[in-house]
């Protein structure tokens, strides 16, 4: 087999892309959005409150961010397939488990592994293979992965309400366990070639691969640069970390990234508390998935050659304003439609914006390394927010003081993501 995978073969790049794009739907919907809807049934059965519950995603989140940067290193090193396919393993039998914890601390420890399963089968992962595989071409990829991924809520948030439904949380558990046994360990296999995702050095000056058929190529750089060796991936941070366009960009992903969490974990609690009915509460979390989806194919068909810190500045400046829209009108579908179709596609467009802001705005060199450096503090601020969205609730008595905490949150983004695209510009 070829050391690489040319980018002029349009079936094996779909099929790379399918692949891993179902191992995305399966890993968010069963490792990240389950939590919220099962958390509640979880807390009544084991007679826990809502900051004890909670504690247990932010140990799993804090786990991630720890392992972030090992993760993505390994990918550089050519080993994508070894960590995703294990990834799916360990989650599913952690799942498996999860459905016969007793108390809080067999939570907690079953939380700790699934921390390290996310850092090893979400997107970071995911993007760090496509740009092992595909170098400088692997705009298109990416975004077509984000497409896949964001119909993980659509899909997985009404087939786990519908088996909370029928069998209730445990057996749900075992069946969201069983859908990573059999079906994302097998993708990753398949799909992840560890020949063509090998280390394999490329001359400055060699030939370029060709652009891919359906995206243009990214701007001057070397298609695929050679694999870091031991300290080239911390070389690579320790200069990053000292431009501000690394910092500012690391502020305003890190403060993103604690709001998208707190709302992912206590949006449809919080839904019910402002006057919806669960039925309501869950369309609206579905529509979020189809609205990162729209958002997505917008930036790819209309946005495709624009530099992606033009599209992030336009992108920023659209949470504050669904974020008022929710919090401005409690009770009123028509605003909260409005809020789900905004935060939906932003948050679409944010994803691309994750997963392109390294290699466009501060270096190429060791993809996997600087984005799993980005990604420590971005996952730590993911697994303290619900935590503290939860002890700002029990101390305010609602969720408006948590909106009003996200909305400040939203400006403070939109000021670091400036910040970041002026000193690139």
């Amino acid at each position: 087999m070829s050391a690489a995978l040319p980018a002029a073969d349009p079936i094996r790049r779909r099929g790379f892309i399918a692949g891993l794009g179902v191992g995305q739907i399966v890993s968010w919907g069963t490792f990240y959005y389950s939590f919220p809807l099962i958390a509640g049934p979880m807390a009544a059965d084991l007679g826990m409150d809502k900051p004890a519950v909670y504690a247990a995603a932010t140990i799993g989140l804090l786990v991630a961010g720890l392992a972030a940067y090992p993760v993505g290193a390994a990918i550089d090193r050519g080993r994508g397939r070894a960590v995703m396919a294990l990834g799916s393993l360990a989650g599913g039998l952690l799942l498996l488990a999860w459905a016969r914890v007793a108390g809080p601390w067999s939570l907690y420890a079953v939380f700790a592994g699934l921390g390290l399963v996310q850092a090893m089968t979400l997107y970071e992962p995911a993007f760090a293979v496509v740009a092992r595989r595909y170098g400088a071409q692997a705009r298109g990829g990416i975004t077509a992965l984000t497409l896949w991924g964001g119909f993980a809520s659509t899909v997985f948030v009404p087939v786990v309400q519908a088996l909370l439904d029928q069998v209730g949380w445990r057996d749900a558990l075992l069946v969201l366990g069983l859908v990573n046994l059999l079906l994302c360990v097998a993708l990753h296999l398949a799909v992840i070639d560890p020949a063509a995702d090998a280390p394999r050095p490329i001359p400055a000056d060699g030939p370029a691969l060709p652009a891919e058929a359906d995206r243009p190529a990214l701007p001057a750089a070397a298609d695929r640069p050679a694999s870091p060796g031991p300290d080239g991936g911390r070389a690579a941070v320790a200069r990053a970390a000292r431009q501000p366009v690394f910092l500012g960009l690391a502020v305003a992903f890190t403060v993103f990234y604690g709001i998208f969490s707190a709302l992912t974990f206590h949006l449809y609690p919080l839904l019910l508390e402002r006057g919806f009915d669960a039925v309501t509460a869950v369309a609206a979390i579905a529509v979020i998935g189809p609205a990162q989806v729209a958002g997505r194919i917008a930036v790819w068909v209309f946005a495709g050659s624009q530099p992606i810190r033009r599209v992030g500045s336009v992108t920023v400046a659209v949470f504050p304003v669904a974020l008022a829209l929710l919090l401005a009108a409690p009770g009123a579908v028509t605003a909260l439609v409005a809020f789900a179709v905004l935060y939906g596609a932003a948050n679409g467009i944010m994803t691309i914006v994750r997963g392109l802001a390294v290699p466009e705005m501060v270096s190429r060199d060791a993809y996997g390394a600087l984005n799993g450096a980005l990604a420590v503090p971005t996952l730590a601020a993911k697994a303290l927010a619900p935590l503290g969205a939860a002890a700002l609730w029990a101390a305010a008595g609602s969720y408006d003081a948590v909106l009003l905490a996200a909305l400040a949150g939203s400006l403070v983004v939109v000021a670091g993501f400036r910040y970041a695209a002026v000193r690139s510009g």
